[in-house]
């Protein structure tokens, strides 16, 4: 069962902004990107309080995702990005994304702290924050 409602346009978007965030990263990195945005879409609290879909998560500006502003975004999904997006909306949560509301690249080791939030873990290039146990109860 989906953790959030989508429809398969949406699923689809979601599998392109997975694959414009990390496509380098393989296929653990490109779901650890869908943990995050799902996250966004149910977590109802800090910088995503009016994100209520996926749509709203991937366009949501300020505090979006810099993918959405490249043209490989707006390229048609594979087949291997859509199962993954699929995986990612029906639950399939993986540390470090498992309670991820943010990622970033840094150009060197990932800080403690991004924004005031607490470092998860990384993978690839990518370093992960998570917020606050009792901030976000919907994602914890």
């Amino acid at each position: 069962m989906a953790l959030i409602s989508y429809t398969d346009a949406q699923l689809r978007e979601l599998a392109r902004l997975m694959r414009a965030e990390a496509e380098e990263d393989g296929e653990q990195g490109m779901l650890l990107v869908g943990n995050v945005g799902v996250n966004r879409v149910i977590g109802d609290c800090l910088d995503f309080e009016e994100v209520r879909s996926l749509p709203d998560m991937i366009y949501q500006s300020p505090g979006g995702f810099e993918a959405i502003q490249e043209s490989y975004f707006y390229q048609r999904a594979r087949e291997k990005e859509i199962r993954l997006a699929r995986r990612a909306v029906q639950g399939d949560r993986i540390h470090p994304g498992r309670f991820s509301l943010w990622f970033f690249r840094p150009p060197g080791d990932c800080p403690p702290e991004w924004f005031g939030q607490p470092y998860a873990g990384d993978f690839g290039a990518h370093c992960f924050y998570e917020p606050f146990p009792g901030e976000c109860p919907e994602i914890h």
